[in-house]
């Protein structure tokens, strides 16, 4: 498909004021080059690195505003990209005077271009989030109180697959796609051992073929009256299922399935202070790196939204010093250590999952999370 967009919107988008979400003034890196080649495989935040000591705040230096550009596919390879030290900013420039010791670029004003949208270069790396976008992935108590159950499978079928018919109760009528889900692992506070939520285990996707409480056109009715009574038993709802990335059996949860939510690709800080810690690391390993999804234990509740831009700090605990082995030891208290940045882009109410941006060392659990 062919999407027409504007390259930058410089000089149409508000400007970020300078100072909300920061804490001090955007900082040059040290050895930020006076212009750079797009690529492909290029972000704009690995671009705004080339430039930035701090990458997570390039819409500072592009002058966007977070609200009005929420999915910018602006960048394309073969772009130059040049800095102007004296703000800074960067802007778009087309390379002259070629040949001479020191390359000259000319500003372009905002234009339009028509490319197709695989061709745009991403602002994170979107693949290794695209799974969680959907996926029901934490569920509370409440939630899975009122989700529908799969009380019967498909004639013959302990677990069913794509093709396959389910039976489940609690199945809002008007709502046609729903998602499979198990509860399994709760995911706790590291410290307190507060239970935030449930880590679902996604199964799949279904879609309503048959209401609660109809009868198939050549059903016979009296089969619905108990034979020691005249009390009609109650008709679960029928469903087809359209997606099986496991085995769907009986007991299996069901959600209303949502759209996939784009996350906002305009990184920021939050407005408030942040305390909260990394829980888990998604798939069960011990310790994460750069790109890998952790959940940590802040929400919606606490003014976590998708785009948010996080520090990572360790806690470095006690060490004890003692003069020449004589004398009595003393006990010290380290500082946490920043080590690290996480990029939300999916939160709950009291969970939210973020990925692994930059980091100097492992990510743990029980890790300290904060405003950067």
């Amino acid at each position: 498909m062919i999407r027409i967009i504007s390259a930058l919107l410089i000089g149409v988008a508000a400007l970020v004021p300078a100072g909300v979400g920061a804490t001090s003034p955007v900082r040059l890196a040290d050895d930020a080059p006076d212009s750079h080649t797009v690529v492909p495989g290029d972000t704009l935040w690995g671009i705004s690195g080339k430039f930035l000591k701090e990458p997570w705040r390039w819409p500072e230096v592009w002058r966007l505003n977070r609200e009005q550009i929420r999915n910018p596919h602006l960048i394309y390879p073969g772009q130059i990209i040049v800095l102007d030290r004296s703000g800074p900013t960067l802007k778009f420039g087309k390379r002259i005077g070629a040949g001479t010791d020191r390359p000259l670029y000319e500003k372009r004003f905002p234009q339009i271009y028509s490319d197709s949208a695989q061709a745009a270069i991403q602002s994170i790396p979107v693949r290794a989030i695209a799974p969680f976008l959907s996926e029901p992935l934490v569920v509370n108590d409440d939630e899975d109180a009122g989700a529908g159950i799969i009380v019967a499978t498909q004639e013959g079928r302990v677990f069913t697959g794509p093709g396959d018919t389910i039976f489940a109760t609690r199945i809002q009528p008007g709502v046609r796609d729903w998602s499979i889900y198990r509860k399994s692992i709760p995911l706790k506070e590291p410290i307190t051992g507060e239970i935030l939520g449930y880590e679902a285990t996604y199964l799949g996707r279904a879609r309503v073929t048959s209401e609660a409480g109809v009868l198939a056109p050549d059903a016979d009715a009296s089969a619905q009256v108990r034979p020691e009574g005249k009390e009609k038993l109650p008709i679960p709802a029928s469903l087809t299922i359209s997606v099986a990335k496991q085995e769907i059996g009986k007991g299996d949860r069901l959600l209303a399935a949502g759209r996939a939510e784009l996350p906002s690709y305009v990184p920021h800080a939050p407005e408030q202070e942040m305390n909260g810690r990394v829980v888990s690391i998604y798939n069960g390993v011990a310790e994460a790196g750069r790109y890998n999804v952790v959940s940590i234990s802040l929400g919606k509740r606490d003014g976590v939204e998708v785009g948010h831009v996080l520090s990572l700090h360790r806690n470095r605990g006690e060490t004890v010093y003692r003069e020449d082995n004589v004398g009595k030891p003393q006990r010290f208290l380290l500082p946490e250590q920043r080590y690290g940045l996480l990029f939300v882009f999916r939160v709950f109410d009291r969970i939210a999952y973020a990925m692994v941006m930059e980091n100097n060392g492992a990510v743990s659990v029980a890790d300290s999370v904060r405003r950067p």
